[in-house]
C-alpha cells in the first residue's frame, strides 16, 4: 500500500469527477478490500462535498472526519444547496455544535414543509422513510429545538441524518457511529471508528500539525467569536431558507389574485348586489338589511385588498426562479454583512441598507444586482473604500457578546416566521397547488373557472329578476 506522507497532488480536475472517481471504488471493491487511499485532490473540499452528493444519491450513508472544525464552515458552504438539509456538519465545542443541530433541523423541518422540486429526488424520499421509521426521535429533536435551552440534545439525534461530517473530537461523542462508507480526511482513524471492511476512505496523510481545539473552550473572547461564527454560518442558511418561503409564496400570491382574486372581488360585489336587491324588496325585514349591509362591506373590503395588492406587487419579478448560483451569493452575502453583526449603529444602519437590497436582488433573482451589493460592502459606507472589518477578533468582548445574542435572536425569530408562513392557510393553499401540478392539475384554474360557473349563475339571475 503506497504511503500518503507526501500526497502528490492531481490535476485540477472538476471535484464532481474526482469525487465520481473515488465512489467507483465502493462500487466495484469487494467488502474484503483493504482502506482506499487516495492523495488530496485540487479544491479537496469541493470534491468531499460532491462525494457526499454522490453517497446520497446512490442511498448510502456517510461519515465524514476532519482533525478539526477548521475545515467545517467551507465544506458546508460547498455542499449542494439541494442536500445541505441532509448533512449535519457538526463542530466539535459544545456550544458550535448545539446551534449547528439545532439550526440544521430547522432547516430540514423547512424544506420538507416546502416540499419543492428539490425534494422530490430518492434522496429525499429515503429521508421521509428515515424521519417515519424513527417519527419519535423526529419528534422529540424537535421539542428539544423548540426549547431553546441547554438541556441535552436527544442522544440518537444523528441517526436523523444519512451525512455526518464532523471533527473526531465530536465523532467520539456519536451514539450511532457506523455508516456505510467513511471518509479520513487527512486524520488516521480514531480508536473508536466503526467502519466494516472496505467501507473505508482515507484522503491524504494525517495534518501534520492537528490543530484540536478542546471541546470545552476556556477563553470567554474565543469562545464568544467561535459562537459568532458558527451562528453566521447558520443563521444565513436560514435566512436563505425564509427568503426562498417568503418568495415562493409571493409569487403564489400574485398568481392567486391574477386569478382567483379578481374573481373573488367580482363575485363579493354580485354578492352584495344581490343581498342590496333582496333589502329593497323587504325594506321591514331587519335581517335581510343586515345581511345586505354585511354583504356590501365584504365587497368593499375585498375590491380595497385586491387593489392594494395589486399596487404592491406592481414592480414585484413576474416569476422566483433563482439560480442555484445566486441562491449561494445571497447566502455568501448574508454571511459577512448581516445587520445582527453590526459593532455600533452606523455599521448596522449600512448593512441593513445593503441587506435590504440583497433581498429585494435575489427576489428577483438578480445576479448582477447581488454581485453590486457584494461590491458596495467592500467599497464600505459613502464609498470610502475602506472594507469594514470581518475579523470578528478585533471586537471587543462586549461588543462580541452583544452579536451573539443578536444573532442567536435572529435564529429564533427566523424558526418563527417559517412556523408562522407553514401554518397559514394560504400556505396550505400553495402546497396543495404545488402538489395538483405534479398531477398535472392547475388548481388555481380549477378554482377560477368555478368562480367563473357561480359568477355567470348570479348573470343569470339579475337578468331574470329585471
Amino acid at each position: 500500500m503506497p504511503s500518503l506522507s507526501a500526497p502528490t497532488a492531481k490535476p485540477d480536475l472538476d471535484p464532481a469527477l474526482v469525487a465520481a472517481a473515488w465512489f467507483a471504488h465502493f462500487a466495484t471493491s469487494s467488502l474484503a478490500a483493504m482502506p482506499h487511499e487516495e492523495a488530496v485532490p485540487q479544491r479537496p473540499l469541493a470534491v468531499l462535498a460532491a462525494f457526499a452528493a454522490i453517497a446520497l444519491a446512490e442511498g448510502r450513508t456517510l461519515v465524514v472526519l476532519s482533525p478539526d472544525d477548521q475545515q467545517l464552515p467551507e465544506i458546508s458552504n460547498a455542499l449542494d444547496l439541494s442536500i445541505r438539509p441532509l448533512c449535519l456538519v457538526l463542530p466539535a465545542a459544545d456550544f458550535a455544535a448545539r446551534i449547528a443541530l439545532r439550526a440544521t433541523l430547522s432547516l430540514m423541518k423547512s424544506r420538507l414543509a416546502r416540499d419543492g422540486e428539490d425534494e422530490q429526488g430518492a434522496a429525499w424520499q429515503k429521508q421521509r422513510e428515515r424521519i417515519a421509521k424513527n417519527e419519535a426521535l423526529w419528534q422529540e429533536a424537535h421539542r428539544w429545538v423548540a426549547r431553546n435551552d441547554r438541556s441535552e440534545w436527544p442522544e440518537q439525534v444523528a441517526d436523523l441524518f444519512p451525512v455526518r461530517i464532523l471533527p473526531i473530537e465530536a465523532y467520539r461523542s456519536l451514539r450511532q457511529k457506523n455508516s456505510d462508507i467513511t471518509v479520513l480526511y487527512r486524520c488516521d482513524a480514531p480508536p473508536e471508528l466503526i467502519a466494516p471492511p472496505g467501507s473505508l476512505l482515507q484522503v491524504g496523510a494525517r495534518a501534520e500539525t492537528p490543530r484540536h481545539r478542546s471541546i470545552a473552550v476556556a477563553d470567554a473572547d474565543l469562545q464568544l467569536q467561535m459562537e459568532l461564527a458558527q451562528l453566521t454560518q447558520e443563521v444565513a442558511e436560514l435566512e436563505l431558507e425564509l427568503a426562498t418561503a417568503q418568495a415562493e409564496v409571493a409569487d403564489f400570491t400574485r398568481r392567486y389574485y391574477e386569478l382567483v382574486g379578481r374573481r373573488m372581488v367580482e363575485l363579493d360585489a354580485a354578492q352584495a348586489r344581490l343581498a342590496r336587491e333582496h333589502a329593497e324588496r323587504a325594506p321591514e325585514n331587519p335581517e335581510v338589511r343586515a345581511e345586505a349591509k354585511a354583504k356590501q362591506e365584504k365587497a368593499e373590503q375585498s375590491a380595497q385588498e385586491n387593489k392594494r395588492f395589486a399596487e404592491a406587487s406592481a414592480e414585484e419579478p413576474a416569476t422566483f426562479r433563482p439560480s442555484a448560483d445566486v441562491k449561494r451569493l445571497f447566502r455568501q452575502i448574508a454571511q459577512k454583512i448581516h445587520p445582527d453583526r453590526a459593532t455600533d449603529e452606523a455599521d448596522r444602519a449600512w448593512r441593513t441598507q445593503l441587506m435590504s437590497e440583497a433581498n429585494r436582488a435575489y427576489r428577483a433573482g438578480d445576479e448582477a444586482a447581488l454581485q453590486e451589493v457584494a461590491a458596495l460592502w467592500q467599497e464600505g459606507p459613502e464609498g470610502r473604500r475602506e472594507p469594514l472589518a470581518e475579523n470578528v477578533a478585533v471586537a471587543s468582548a462586549p461588543t462580541l457578546a452583544r452579536q451573539v445574542e443578536r444573532m442567536r435572536a435572529r435564529l429564533l425569530e427566523i424558526e418563527r416566521e417559517l412556523q408562522k408562513l407553514f401554518g397559514s392557510r394560504l400556505y396550505e393553499l400553495f402546497i396543495a397547488a404545488r402538489q395538483a401540478r405534479r398531477q398535472g392539475r392547475d388548481l388555481l384554474a380549477e378554482m377560477a373557472e368555478k368562480l367563473d360557473d357561480t359568477l355567470k349563475q348570479l348573470q343569470q339571475q339579475f337578468a331574470a329578476s329585471a
